[in-house]
């Protein structure tokens, strides 16, 4: 079949990596940025403030992870060193590992898929979320600080299509977010709205992938 499923495209965060979730300021936001503010003793805001457009631009990789580093740390009014330690603690404590996902993902590959990860993170979350003996086993990654564009770009989905070498109506894209699907969708490629496990694994066996 032309249209085949050939490769599985996955997020990270709120897919293999679950986040705890809580309402602040009237709006949900993951838990790890309020476990940074207290540590650093300052208000949510406050924090979101220090970080601002910095954030922005680390997540594109259009700053390094130093000067990140230096611009956040002066406005929190706290060493490099001790930010670095606080930030990557809390996204490990906020964040558990999906290993029924993962396990499931690895079974994909034995069984012919292609499984590749597309995800948006900055230095700090990449490194704590993304762990490279788990990530060893993907057939490519691409996360957007190290690629200098990130979704809903289109160009970022062409980029991992590319790099798996099928065409986008053969390949699967699963994300947390629906805006992030949409660009996807255009393509070509087959979506699903990743809720939970179960939910997840129905779609997919509806897809003829399991």
């Amino acid at each position: 079949m032309v249209n085949k499923i050939k490769a599985i495209i996955f997020d990270v965060g709120g897919v293999f990596a679950l986040g705890k979730l809580i309402i602040a300021n009237n709006k949900q936001r993951n838990s790890v940025h309020l476990d940074i503010a207290k540590k650093l003793k300052i208000s949510l805001d406050q924090w979101f403030d220090a970080i601002d457009t910095t954030y922005a631009k680390t997540i594109e990789g259009k700053i390094s992870r130093a000067k990140a580093l230096k611009i956040i740390s002066k406005n929190v009014k706290v060493s490099t060193k001790k930010l670095e330690k606080i930030v990557l603690k809390a996204y490990r404590k906020n964040f558990k590992q999906n290993k029924r996902l993962y396990k499931f993902a690895f079974k994909l590959k034995k069984r012919g898929y292609k499984i590749a990860i597309l995800s948006d993170q900055w230095y700090l979350s990449k490194e704590a979320l993304i762990i490279p003996k788990l990530y060893e086993k993907f057939n490519e990654v691409v996360v957007s600080c190290d690629v200098g564009m990130r979704k809903p770009n289109p160009k970022i989905y062409r980029l991992i299509l590319q790099k798996l070498k099928v065409p986008a109506k053969q390949a699967l894209f699963i994300d947390n977010q629906e805006w992030n699907l949409k660009p996807a969708e255009k393509l070509g490629m087959k979506i699903i709205l990743f809720k939970n496990n179960k939910q997840l694994f129905k779609q997919l066996e509806k897809l003829g992938v399991k």
